[in-house]
């Protein structure tokens, strides 16, 4: 089976580096079947956090970057994006992003900011800056590697309002209704199961919170063969959501004022998105309780 000739396809990213037409062989109608690019949840995670693994050990030496870099895609993914902002070099470097979501998060001094999938802190030290000096940022990673980058980009930055966390999207290790702002850039879309990790980040919002994230959104009626190209541009994971799946995950966690706003393409049938959600605080009262409130 014909699979790509670099670094992706390490042992542990094997299962995701194949071509499109490869994909369908493999997989057929079933997506969770075994086989090239047809992981479950564990696989998906695993192949991930090696992904990102290998991108925080580019960022030290750049000439080292692999096929999920935004190598030969400089304007839809990566560094290019975050010009005119204040992130720190270090940090950028690091980034597979899509997008800047705090340019759309309208933060505030004093507020607290969750990033999920906070990599190498770039998101972050932009938040730490807006809401200091009463509020705070907090990254979430789960891969070692960028936690290590994130913190030494954030100690070389004097950011002091800051802190990163390890731990997985699907279970945010935060207390409910304590953050005021979620942010994410291009990472929503590498989760196994997106419905949980709406959830969490709807559970750790305080009424009356806004979730503001750059991701990946597909075309509608996209098939399994472009679904599989489309992954191989986005990060080596297939399963962006169109804007209506998406959309109705955010519903079903109970956020309201969706909206959707297209940046730019990265691939012929998909789009880096700009998503903003708020959680109501009378449908907070609604769903559970008054004492909720």
């Amino acid at each position: 089976m014909a699979r790509l000739e670099n670094d992706c396809c390490s042992a542990a990213l094997q299962g995701t580096c194949c071509g499109p037409a490869d994909k369908v062989e493999c997989c057929g109608d079933d997506s969770h079947a075994p086989g090239c690019g047809c992981q479950g949840a564990a696989d998906v995670r695993e192949a991930v956090r090696a992904k990102y693994a290998a991108a925080a050990r580019a960022a030290a030496k750049p000439e080292t970057a692999g096929c999920c870099s935004s190598a030969g895609q400089p304007d839809v993914f990566g560094a290019a994006l975050y010009q005119g902002t204040d992130a720190p070099e270090g940090a950028i470097n690091a980034s597979l992003g899509c997008g800047v979501p705090t340019a759309v998060a309208d933060l505030h001094d004093g507020e607290i900011v969750l990033d999920l999938g906070a990599g190498a802190g770039a998101d972050v030290l932009i938040a730490a800056r807006r809401v200091a000096p009463r509020g705070r940022a907090i990254g979430l990673d789960m891969t070692d590697e960028m936690l290590e980058l994130a913190r030494r980009n954030a100690s070389d930055a004097g950011a002091e309002n800051v802190e990163f966390l390890k731990g997985y999207l699907e279970d945010i290790p935060l207390p409910d209704e304590s953050v005021d702002v979620v942010i994410s850039n291009c990472v929503i879309n590498l989760a196994a199961d997106k419905a949980v990790v709406l959830r969490e980040a709807a559970r750790v919002l305080r009424p009356g919170g806004r979730l503001a994230i750059s991701d990946v959104i597909a075309d509608p009626g996209m098939d399994l063969a472009t679904g599989a190209d489309v992954a191989q541009w986005t990060g080596c994971i297939a399963g962006a959501l169109t804007r209506e799946e998406f959309a109705a995950g955010l519903e079903q966690a109970g956020l309201t004022a969706i909206e959707f706003r297209e940046t730019h393409r990265v691939h012929e049938h998909a789009a880096a998105t700009i998503i903003r959600a708020r959680k109501d605080c009378v449908l907070v009262e609604r769903l559970l309780g008054p004492a909720a409130k």
